[in-house]
């Protein structure tokens, strides 16, 4: 993570996206987005993350969350580690992926340029957190997310695009992810 950019209230609640290196756009097959739902469910479970705002886009994350734990930079450090290694080995794994041949060679070329990483690197370093500290920076950072997707051009409105918490502020059961709404 750039020095810059830092988790510094550990206790506080942070707006953060993080993208796949190159941007390249990993988020096109329904395998891949449910291994970051299940990522994202199994921390917001088991590891202290609640989450009160997501978008999974095709190349990107963005991400309103807060550690119950205190400690933001290890929660996402985690996180970004585990579904790294859950997705090269899905990518590598999917027999339908006709994309892995120059993906893999990619994310491999990607680790070697940076000391940091022993292998492979899926996701870019910097996570550029911004701190949540009131219900105005809240609600801007909630409406980017949930109009990511129509900005896009993929969906007509912010419940069109299934991999977002726009679902679970409207009160749709087809939301893919229970969050933490009370913010």
């Amino acid at each position: 993570m750039s020095r810059k950019y830092k988790f510094l209230e550990k206790d506080g609640a942070y707006f953060i996206s993080f993208a796949v290196i190159n941007w390249i756009d990993v988020f096109t097959r329904e395998v891949y987005f449910d291994c970051m739902i299940q990522s994202m469910d199994y921390c917001r479970k088991n590891k202290g993350m609640e989450i009160y705002g997501y978008v999974i886009m095709t190349n990107h994350v963005h991400l309103i969350f807060r550690s119950a734990t205190g400690d933001p930079s290890g929660l996402i450090r985690d996180f970004k580690g585990f579904t790294s290694k859950q997705l090269l080995k899905s990518i590598a794994e999917n027999k339908k992926e006709s994309r892995k041949d120059w993906m893999l060679p990619m994310f491999a070329a990607a680790g070697a340029k940076n000391s940091n990483v022993t292998n492979n690197q899926f996701w870019q370093q910097n996570n550029q957190p911004i701190q949540v500290w009131s219900s105005k920076v809240f609600e801007q950072k909630l409406n980017y997310i949930h109009q990511n997707p129509v900005k896009a051009g993929f969906a007509a409105n912010p419940t069109g695009w299934k991999y977002s918490s726009a679902r679970n502020y409207m009160e749709d059961d087809q939301s893919v992810l229970e969050i933490d709404i009370d913010f």
